[in-house]
Parts: C-alpha cells; sequence; structure tokens
C-alpha cells in the first residue's frame, strides 16, 4: 500500500516538477488588476471633466491650489509622463498640458488622449511590465509605474470630488449607474 501511495505521490508531482518559477503565470493579473484600477477612476475624471462647466474651469477652492482646469491638465500630462515611461518611452514634461491647454475642449482632449496613450501601457503582460525603467530618478518596474499612475489618479480624483461638491454637483462615482 505505501508502494502505491508513493507511486501516486510521483506521478501527481511530476506535471508540477516540470513548471519553474521562471515561467510566467497564465494570466496577466497583476498588469490586470492595476489597470482594472486605472480605468474605473480616469473613466470618472473624463466624466467629471466633461460635466464640469466651462465657465468654472477657473474656480478654485483656494488661491493656493490648482483651478479645475489646471487639475484636469496636470491629471491629462501626469498620465502621459507615467505611461510613456511604463511603455518605455521618452517622457513629456508632467506639466505641459496643464502649461499648454487652456480651454475645456482642450483639457478634454488631452484627457482623452492620455487615456488612450495608457490603454496601451496597461495592455503589457506581467512579465513585460517587470523591465525596470527610469522615474523619478530611480529604478522601478513598469508595474510599479501603472500603479503609481493609477493611485496618483485616485489622488486628484478626491480633489475632483471636492471641487464639483463646492459646486453643488454630484460626482461621476456617486451618480446613479446608467
Amino acid at each position: 500500500m505505501l508502494r502505491i501511495a508513493l507511486v501516486f505521490m510521483v506521478l501527481c508531482a511530476a506535471p508540477l516538477a516540470a513548471q519553474t518559477p521562471a515561467d510566467p503565470p497564465p494570466t496577466n493579473f497583476a498588469v490586470s488588476a492595476a489597470g482594472s484600477a486605472w480605468k474605473s477612476v480616469a473613466s470618472y475624471i473624463q466624466s467629471a471633466a466633461e460635466q464640469f462647466p466651462e465657465s468654472e474651469y477657473g474656480f478654485k477652492p483656494t488661491p493656493d491650489v490648482r483651478s479645475f482646469g489646471e487639475l484636469i491638465g496636470h491629471v491629462a500630462g501626469s498620465e502621459q509622463m507615467f505611461c510613456a515611461a511604463a511603455l518605455g518611452e521618452p517622457q513629456p514634461e508632467e506639466d505641459a498640458v496643464e502649461k499648454n491647454a487652456k480651454t475645456k475642449a482642450e483639457l478634454v482632449a488631452a484627457l482623452k488622449k492620455a487615456s488612450e496613450y495608457c490603454t496601451r501601457a496597461y495592455a503589457q503582460t506581467d512579465l513585460q511590465a517587470r523591465a525596470k525603467v527610469k522615474m523619478f530618478g530611480q529604478e522601478m518596474s513598469k508595474l510599479d509605474v501603472l500603479m503609481i499612475n493609477a493611485t496618483h489618479d485616485n489622488e486628484h480624483y478626491g480633489n475632483i470630488v471636492t471641487y464639483m461638491r463646492l459646486k453643488g454637483m454630484v460626482p461621476p462615482s456617486s451618480q446613479p449607474r446608467r
């Protein structure tokens, strides 16, 4: 009986032994999770940018913070910078959009363009996202950069929610689902 159990264990373990730690996981779980987090908040930011009245794009809750329009420009520029790094491409200046796009139409378009660009970055495999890139003068994985992008967007969506609430608006994440 012991011999039968040992033979059974060896036969069952053989397929497992054929797999090595270097084999990539069967799915792209890490990049997919980061992408889901980013996609959700990016859609809220896009909706907020579209819903906020153009006449209020210069609104600042206090004089020492960005206006709503500057905040949208900052998010668009930051997304392009982070996603360029994650793709291993030259990084544009983080504040390029914020400095150059001034109208609601320009800012909404820049945000859409950044999202389309980032969609490429979040389409990487987990194996590709393990590669190292330079960001903020240090080496980190592409996955780290993608996660920072999603976190950064969430941080600024919190600002956007406050701006909207101060203007008596309901932010996209609190609106009824269609």
